[in-house]
């Protein structure tokens, strides 16, 4: 729908959305007059871009010349607001970081809505708003969206589905079956601490701590990674599963063994009392702005570096290596120097969290 026949679309009705006390209504996903008032007045409010208030039903994009990129992913969290971020900077970071871990540069974005009935407008309007304010900080932008509305009772408030297009920077491919004997493995902060934040939050427990969601845009920090360890062969974000479950698929793809050094990896204190007062732990904890970077040896200290410099990177480091024994398993040296295996996660040890 056009600017100018959202214009007269708001004329007509003779009064605007009443965003501090109004609620989702069903004849908001219907597609008349009430949709049109809830995406101008609210939506096109924070989301306003030249491909998007062009109103059509999809985006024209200007050409790009390397491979394309994309990945799409659906949010579900619960609760929709927790220290560090919230269910819309989460749809927007959660898809853009699983293009950028394709070594691509993400541009742009498509946004699914799935509201409840009686979802308070107000709370809508902060989860819109801060889908603007860290499509802004990644540097994309969302081009075009959707908007369903179900029965009360039939939803969660809202879903989010994102979709995410990029431009691949690297030259050669970047996944989970690249690793190689003699690598580093690499993580660019604690992990755990979006996953530890969303449960104490969940369960009303604070742990007389500061949790906070670790949930972060990393396209930038992919840039700088691959401008300095241009051979860089595995990245991956350890969301669903954590470290543990991420490092056991990349073993698994790529046929090799990856060993860690439990004193290596860097894990909140926290999080750590979290993790053992709930008998959980951090390495099965989902992160939403952390990578796992997988480099040749050679390039590995250029990597840890360059990842340091990113503003969400400063607690990156070097946690193990990859080896030609063991090939399809992850074992830790523990910080009494035994060794134990690093399973898949088994079950489901925190529902509900991206």
């Amino acid at each position: 729908m056009t600017e100018n026949n959202l214009k007269r679309e708001r004329a007509s009705s003779g009064r605007r959305l009443d965003i501090l006390r109004g609620a989702v209504e069903m004849t908001h996903g219907s597609g008349g007059r009430a949709s049109a008032q809830l995406i101008g007045e609210l939506f096109a409010k924070h989301l306003t871009n030249e491909w998007l208030d062009q109103g059509h039903d999809g985006a024209v994009m200007p050409p790009i010349t390397r491979p394309v990129a994309v990945s799409c992913d659906a949010h579900v969290v619960k609760p929709l607001f927790f220290p560090g971020g919230d269910i819309g900077r989460l749809a927007v970071t959660g898809t853009v970081n699983d293009v950028a871990m394709c070594g691509a540069k993400p541009l742009w974005l498509s946004a699914a809505f799935i509201l409840e009935e009686g979802f308070p407008l107000r709370d809508l309007e902060k989860i819109v708003q801060s889908m603007a304010e860290t499509a802004r900080e990644a540097g994309v932008a969302v081009v075009t969206g959707d908007t369903k509305v179900v029965e009360k009772g039939h939803g969660d408030g809202v879903y989010i589905a994102t979709t995410g297009i990029g431009e691949r920077l690297a030259d050669h491919m970047i996944s989970g079956s690249q690793a190689r004997p003699g690598d580093r493995v690499i993580v660019s902060g604690s992990i755990g601490d979006h996953g530890m934040t969303v449960m104490s939050l969940r369960e009303d427990m604070t742990f007389g701590t500061d949790l906070k969601s670790d949930c972060a845009p990393l396209g930038k920090m992919v840039e700088r990674l691959l401008a300095a360890a241009p051979g860089a062969h595995v990245l991956r974000d350890p969301t669903r599963g954590g470290l543990g479950t991420t490092l056991n698929e990349i073993a698994a793809e790529s046929g090799v063994g990856i060993t860690l050094h439990e004193a290596q990896i860097p894990v909140k204190d926290e999080v750590r009392a979290a993790c053992e007062f709930l008998g959980l732990d951090p390495l099965y904890s989902a992160c939403e702005g952390r990578l796992i970077a997988i480099v040749p040896e050679a390039e590995a200290d250029a990597a840890l570096s360059a990842i340091r410099s990113d503003p969400h990177g400063t607690g990156a480091a070097i946690i193990g290596e990859v080896t030609a024994e063991n090939p399809g398993f992850v074992e830790m040296v523990t910080l009494m120097g035994g060794r134990r295996m690093v399973d898949w996660l088994t079950g489901e040890q925190l529902p509900r969290i991206c």
